[in-house]
């Protein structure tokens, strides 16, 4: 159901829509519309004990918070590799951040921009290459020790993981059906993962999807307040003062989605939510609702010493270790 508090925001949107419409039954039949679809059409969340299994495991290492190498581990070793995996654990990560992606072919693979071009020495889009020939390309790496890292299939990489113990945070950023196929078939070949593995995105479509196909994945939606009208340094993504605006104004409604309306109906377990937005108050407004807040991405020495001792809660980073600048 939902949560104890939420009546104040329906009563927001009874009086938005009162003021717009002038009809007080407008107003309530938009407003009681809102309310069955939710209750109707949205998914329970997992059981606790097996969403704390996924986001707080045993086993932690000394700074007593789980961290999950973002990209695998992209600052320390070729990202979305079986050797970033594997860096990731012997650096102590207790997770890893997997981008999802697919071929020409349909083969899923570990792929985080849509070419291949920055990571590999190849050019070209994911989609328009065959596994056969993305498995031609070297990933890119800081020195000899990585040369001749190929990209790795999600089935690799997922064995990969299960072979270190390392919790999977599943990142999809688009094509829900193929994704929840897909990972759908790894959840049936390796069970291990509904208590080992969360699916990430920033697309509440995608997660829906995925609850639908098995609503025994744990899941959560990553978030950046003002992702539509900034980039992730802070930069507008339009030259156009009123396309900003209005981009803001989109913002605003994404987020207050996101934070009353949307982990609701999708069931979320967590929210991944970019660093700068977090609080104590803000752990507390999720805990409050059942829902794990994971922060990233989390660079520094000093930042990650302050989630390990005062927030308390997952991290993810870039590197486990040195200081490095954000990949946004």
């Amino acid at each position: 159901m939902l949560q104890i508090g939420d009546e104040v925001y329906f009563s927001a949107v009874f009086l938005l829509v009162l003021f717009g419409t002038r009809s007080a039954i407008g107003a309530s039949a938009v407003t009681a519309s809102i309310y069955v679809f939710i209750v109707m059409f949205r998914f329970p969340q997992v059981p606790a004990d097996q969403a704390s299994q996924v986001l707080r495991p045993t086993g932690l290492a000394s700074a007593g918070v789980p961290v999950v190498a973002h990209r695998a581990g992209g600052h320390d070793a070729p990202e979305n590799t079986i050797a970033a995996i594997r860096e990731a654990s012997r650096n102590g990560a207790t997770g890893v951040e997997l981008d999802l992606g697919f071929t020409a072919d349909g083969e899923a693979v570990l792929m985080h921009d849509e070419t291949v071009d920055r990571t590999t020495n190849g050019t070209g889009a994911v989609g328009t290459l065959r596994l056969a020939e993305l498995r031609t390309l070297d990933c890119h790496g800081q020195t000899q020790k990585f040369k001749g890292e190929k990209v790795p299939t999600l089935q690799e990489a997922v064995e990969e993981c299960i072979n270190h113990q390392l919790t999977i945070f599943f990142d999809v950023k688009d094509q829900p059906d193929k994704a929840a196929a897909a990972l759908g078939e790894m959840y049936h070949k390796h069970p291990v993962l509904y208590n080992s593995s969360i699916v990430c995105s920033f697309q509440p479509k995608v997660i829906y999807k995925m609850r639908q196909a098995d609503p025994g994945v744990v899941t959560a939606l990553t978030h950046r307040p003002w992702s539509l009208s900034r980039y992730g340094d802070g930069t507008p993504r339009s030259l156009s003062a009123w396309t900003n605006y209005w981009l803001g104004v989109l913002d605003v409604l994404l987020d207050w989605a996101h934070h009353h309306l949307l982990w609701n109906l999708c069931g979320v377990s967590a929210i991944l939510m970019q660093k700068d937005f977090i609080s104590l108050d803000y752990v507390q407004y999720w805990a409050e609702r059942g829902v794990e807040v994971v922060g990233w991405t989390i660079n520094t020495a000093v930042d990650k010493q302050y989630y390990q001792d005062v927030l308390k809660i997952s991290y993810i980073t870039d590197s486990l270790r040195e200081d490095c600048e954000p990949h946004y």
